[in-house]
């Protein structure tokens, strides 16, 4: 820290610790001679400068006070396991308001309170606003998932409640839900989901009450442990009778009634390419040659909105969950299996109502033409990206014919597909590539492998022609002026990528950019200054802090990711209701023209599937996360003691996180780098001994020994390992690191990062942990 941003942090300090009192320069000057932060004239010009910049106001005689003194402001109660919490206010751009454990008036992790501003933020020294909670406004937990713990029947009598839930979440773990006799009874050892009644107060600081409304089952029991965190999320799994109703009474084949007005295209020789364990084919894509040298190129999507209609039981389900959540044991569908395995999966050899989407390409990439049609196709293929991979290399040993047959078409594919990828390099369209990690579970749900899986050119041109797709009917319906739902995710702030930039100078990589006009390729280029040295790990991790969340909007704000103008999602309606809204719009605007009144209609409740399917999107990829962290921890429970090799992937003032080859990450707690003091510095990311001068930074190779795999809270502690260190106790370091880590800081730390992943927002609706990849980001 330069020494006239030292004096500005110390003297903005005395001021903060002590809001409400007034001081004259001699008290000031007192105050900072102790601190040993400057002579005279260098603390005038400090308070000069902070009345300038409005962080302390003057009475004009002599007298300075903080100006945020008392401010009063709303958000949401984000606690931590040791007591204290954050605020976090409703303004994006606003710091996070740190609430001391004594004035958190009893919040719970996710209400809504107002809070008021005690001390404010310190920009010279990284500190944040600090303050205490006046009124929690509204409740945000009305649910909680637990274990049943039951009382003795003494304590009922005495009590009425017949015993209490306690939740394996860090944030909840210290509250007994005590529960009614009104619910549901359930034995010892199950997994109870309750409806909290009251909350903790002054009486009952640390205890709330409430009655059993789900038993999901015994702890031990196979997949309880999964079912335990779809219920805390949330995540529906049981259908309504009349929505299975009319999922039973749709026709498992096409009819011919349903074929009239449709354009037959089952001659031509369409495929789907899609995962080994996938059983829902929602696209498939045709490619031939045009006589004048041009590419025809069809992307046919499954046409689900002519089974699930509007006002329909099925419908109100569909939107209710918004996607369908992919799990490492199983899928909870949006659409009944009836619907997404049958009559609307486009599988080999059977007629399917679809959407299609045939664009002519130019050999550089260029769409120059296209139409969109409703059709009746049927699959020539279900092929799988490992075997289209084989068949593209010409590894045709042991491939079926179709694969041997359909070689050429396939290879036309990847020309194409890499014209495509160029146009879209060129234009600046971020890409990060990173290998998915997928977890094999057995039959009893035991992890028993993670596999790391590249995607090649198989996956890589999918995604090529569903991006194109997407932007194809994004632009086209825009350009028809017409309520639409666009998929859009939005410039980042300035001041982000300004302090991003500034972070990236400090690795000697200048880049000559305008953050205040930032354009999608000055990003690229970074990306591929990068790639392949010391540096690109922290740099992309920056990068995706500096960016924002992608959403639905009725609006069309763009793509910045993908520098795209236009994006929406069109490709996957079986397992997203924001893809099945898509091809209603486009159904009706087609049969029903554009008037006023149909316009009107879909006006009037875009924004509230926009709004819904954002939501729904956030629930799932919490959920998928989630599981992914408890199989990932119990697959390494019986690995403690064990070394292993490791990068750290993110640095923070309490420790580092550390990543496995296999993608399993975990904590080193500062408190177990024993051999120095280090601090951190927030501007490079990096923890530095003040004896050893050892650094340690993000993308840094180093081995590391597992202390503690806490199963129940998904955590997993780790200790740098060097063979010369005398050997101690794992489980009692494990349990000390437990205490004083926090895992879930990570997501806190790297909240306002960019969510758009280059696997899962190119429309096909698959982003979870085994699938999507692990980055923080969705296109």
């Amino acid at each position: 820290m330069a020494q006239n941003e030292k004096i500005l942090a110390g003297v903005l300090e005395i001021f903060r610790h002590n809001p409400q009192k007034q001081f004259r320069v001699d008290q000031i000057e007192r105050e900072a001679r102790r601190d040993r932060l400057g002579n005279f004239t260098e603390l005038i010009k400090a308070l000069s400068f902070l009345e300038h910049d409005k962080k302390i106001i003057t009475d004009g005689k002599g007298q300075y006070q903080l100006a945020q003194e008392n401010t009063e402001v709303e958000g949401e109660f984000r606690a931590n396991d040791k007591g204290f919490g954050f605020v976090r206010l409703d303004d994006e751009n606003a710091d996070d308001v740190f609430v001391a454990a004594d004035y958190t008036k009893y919040a719970v992790n996710g209400d809504r309170v107002k809070v008021k501003i005690t001390a404010g933020g310190n920009p010279w020294n990284g500190k944040g606003p600090e303050g205490q909670v006046e009124e929690i406004l509204e409740h945000g937990l009305e649910t909680l998932v637990g274990e049943f713990h039951p009382l003795t029947d003494e304590q009922r009598k005495i009590s009425h409640f017949i015993g209490y839930a306690l939740s394996n979440d860090k944030k909840l773990h210290k509250y007994r839900v005590y529960l009614s006799e009104n619910g549901l009874i359930p034995q010892m050892g199950d997994m109870v989901k309750v409806s909290i009644k009251d909350y903790p107060d002054e009486e009952n600081p640390e205890s709330m009450t409430g009655a059993v409304v789900n038993i999901i089952g015994n702890k031990n029991d196979p997949g309880v442990d999964i079912m335990s965190i779809v219920a805390a999320h949330d995540v529906r799994t049981e259908w309504p009778e009349d929505a299975m109703a009319q999922a039973n009474a749709i026709p498992d084949h096409v009819t011919e009634e349903e074929k009239k007005g449709r354009v037959d295209i089952t001659d031509q020789p369409a495929v789907t390419i899609d995962g080994d364990d996938s059983k829902d084919f929602d696209d498939a894509v045709v490619l031939w040659k045009k006589p004048n040298g041009n590419y025809h190129l069809g992307v046919h999507i499954a046409d689900v909105s002519h089974y699930v209609t509007e006002n329909t039981p099925l419908n109100e389900e569909a939107f209710a969950r918004g996607n369908s959540t992919y799990l490492v044991d199983r899928v909870i569908p949006m659409l009944p299996f009836r619907l997404s395995n049958g009559i609307c999966s486009l599988n080999e050899g059977v007629d399917r109502l679809v959407l299609s989407c045939d664009m002519e390409i130019t050999p550089e990439g260029k769409r120059v033409g296209y139409k969109i049609y409703p059709s009746v196709m049927r699959s020539h293929g279900r092929m799988t990206y490992n075997k289209v991979n084989k068949t593209l290399k010409g590894e045709m040993n042991g491939l079926e014919d179709k694969y041997v047959k359909l070689r050429p078409m396939l290879e036309e594919m990847a020309d194409l597909h890499a014209a495509l990828y160029k146009q879209r390099h060129q234009r600046g369209a971020i890409d990060f590539e990173e290998p998915e990690a997928k977890i094999i579970v057995d039959d009893q749900g035991k992890p028993t492998d993670i596999v790391l899986h590249e995607h090649g050119t198989a996956e890589k041109m999918i995604e090529s022609f569903m991006l194109m797709a997407n932007e194809t009917v994004a632009e086209d319906f825009f350009k028809k002026h017409v309520p639409f739902l666009y998929r859009v995710h939005e410039i980042p702030d300035a001041e982000r990528i300004k302090t991003f930039f500034e972070f990236c100078s400090a690795f000697g990589l200048n880049i000559h950019a305008d953050p205040n006009n930032v354009k999608p390729i000055d990003l690229q280029k970074v990306v591929s200054k990068t790639t392949d040295t010391p540096e690109e790990a922290v740099v992309q991790m920056m990068m995706l802090r500096s960016l924002k969340q992608a959403h639905y909007s009725e609006e069309a704000l763009g793509h910045f990711g993908l520098a795209a103008e236009y994006y929406t999602h069109f490709t996957s309606p079986i397992r997203r209701y924001s893809d099945l809204m898509v091809h209603r719009m486009i159904h009706a605007y087609q049969d029903q023209g554009t008037n006023e009144e149909v316009q009107k209609h879909f006006a009037s409740y875009l924004p509230d599937v926009a709004e819904q399917t954002s939501t729904q999107e956030r629930r799932s990829i919490d959920t998928e996360r989630e599981v992914n962290d408890l199989k990932m921890t119990e697959y390494m429970a019986d690995q403690v003691g064990q070394h292993f090799d490791a990068v750290v992937s993110s640095v923070t003032s309490f420790g580092m996180f550390i990543q496995l080859p296999n993608t399993i990450e975990g904590l080193i707690h500062i408190s177990n780098l024993t051999d120095d003091f280090y601090s951190f510095n927030e501007k490079s990311l990096t923890l530095t001994g003040r004896g050893t001068h050892k650094q340690y930074k993000v993308g840094m190779p180093i081995k590391v020994t597992l202390i503690n795999a806490n199963v129940e809270q998904h955590q997993l502690d780790f200790e740098i390992y060097d063979p010369n260190a005398p050997k101690h106790e794992h489980n009692d370091r494990g349990m000390n690191n437990r205490r004083r880590g926090n895992r879930g800081f990570r997501n806190n730390h790297g909240r306002r990062g960019g969510q758009f992943n280059n696997h899962s927002d190119h429309g096909r609706g698959r982003g979870n942990g085994n699938r999507g990849g692990r980055r923080n980001f969705k296109h």
